[in-house]
């Protein structure tokens, strides 16, 4: 009697320990992701350095900001001024040209926590361009200013204005001359970014960009298209890319990102991999990559070049910096 007892409690046992529910992932407090655009390789170690030391900077003043408790806006719009202020990449002072030698900017953010978004586009005198975006969300009832109305409106908010000329490096000077001279074809890659999750569940993006090499007609690519090239939703992650603005735009990379996360319950990296693999490769010609968070902190840095400067860090003490595939400085600031 005592053995039917048991052989009846079987069943029991074996719904109750099927119903256990699967252990949920690790939620970071926060996490920060940050690109610097994507396209070929660097060759010059030295170079390398540079890269990695200024990509690594960029993410310790966004950790230290998070840590502090900093919201996710302000984080990505300081990270971005930070690179925007390096001339190694293409934005902000080191931007390249367009075909007739003239530096036109372009950058947006966004709120991942109510969708509002600010974005300029073909400016050519606000040291910042982020910071301007920052303010079109803030102090605006629009989304996305253009040209001399983006500058008129940054110089009455108070943001320091340059002559285009400071914009430039000899590196740009030097690229320009290859294109005119059809050594080199235009590139439409490069451009740095900012996701991030902050301590209160808050996601943020933001990017700024030079725009295409050797550019024509006021051309503009992903990067102020909000859902394109940047795009946030607390819901799902907050995303911003780099790449060959034109197919970013036709595909509208991030917010579709987003979308397949929320409509189809895939995970972010499930999501970055669909839309970079399966969407952008086979159009063709539409070279670059992703970097991401979600709500849980979980990053994603997905791209389709030889290389995407990209680096991050999250609460737990992980952090590191990549350059090409394959190579990796992955730290933990808690190991001995």
């Amino acid at each position: 009697m005592r053995r039917k007892n048991l052989l009846l409690l079987v069943p029991i046992f074996l719904l109750f320990a099927c119903s256990t529910p699967p252990s949920q992932p690790t939620e970071m407090e926060w996490a920060i992701v940050v690109h610097g655009g994507a396209g070929s390789l660097v060759k010059n170690e030295e170079m390398k350095t540079q890269y990695e030391t200024h990509l690594l900077e960029a993410i310790q003043l966004g950790s230290d900001m998070l840590q502090d408790g900093a919201s996710a806006l302000d984080v990505a719009e300081a990270v971005v001024v930070y690179m925007e202020d390096c001339p190694l990449f293409n934005a902000g002072k080191g931007a390249v040209k367009t075909l007739e030698g003239i530096h036109e900017l372009d950058a947006a953010i966004m709120d991942g926590s109510n969708f509002k978004a600010g974005a300029i586009a073909g400016v050519k005198d606000i040291k910042n361009p982020i910071q301007c975006a920052r303010l079109v969300m803030d102090s605006t009832e629009h989304v996305f200013l253009i040209g001399e109305g983006a500058s008129f409106f940054a110089q009455s908010q108070g943001l320091e204005m340059v002559d285009n000329a400071y914009f430039n490096t000899e590196q740009r000077e030097e690229q320009l001359e290859r294109i005119k001279n059809e050594e080199e074809d235009a590139n439409p890659r490069g451009t740095v970014g900012c996701a991030v999750k902050d301590k209160q569940g808050n996601l943020a993006a933001a990017t700024s960009t030079g725009g295409m090499s050797g550019k024509k007609w006021g051309r503009v690519g992903d990067v102020p298209v909000i859902g394109a090239g940047t795009y946030a939703n607390n819901n799902t992650a907050a995303i911003s890319g780099t790449g060959h603005g034109e197919y970013w735009i036709r595909r509208v990379v991030a917010y579709d990102i987003s979308a397949l996360m929320e409509y189809k319950g895939m995970s972010l990296q499930e999501a970055s991999e669909e839309v970079i693999f399966n969407k952008i490769d086979p159009m063709g010609g539409g070279g670059g990559g992703i970097i991401a968070v979600d709500k849980l902190g979980n990053i994603s840095m997905v791209f389709n070049t030889d290389l995407m400067h990209r680096a991050w860090a999250k609460s737990d003490g992980e952090y590191g910096v990549r350059l090409a595939k394959g190579e990796e400085k992955t730290f933990n600031k808690n190991s001995n």
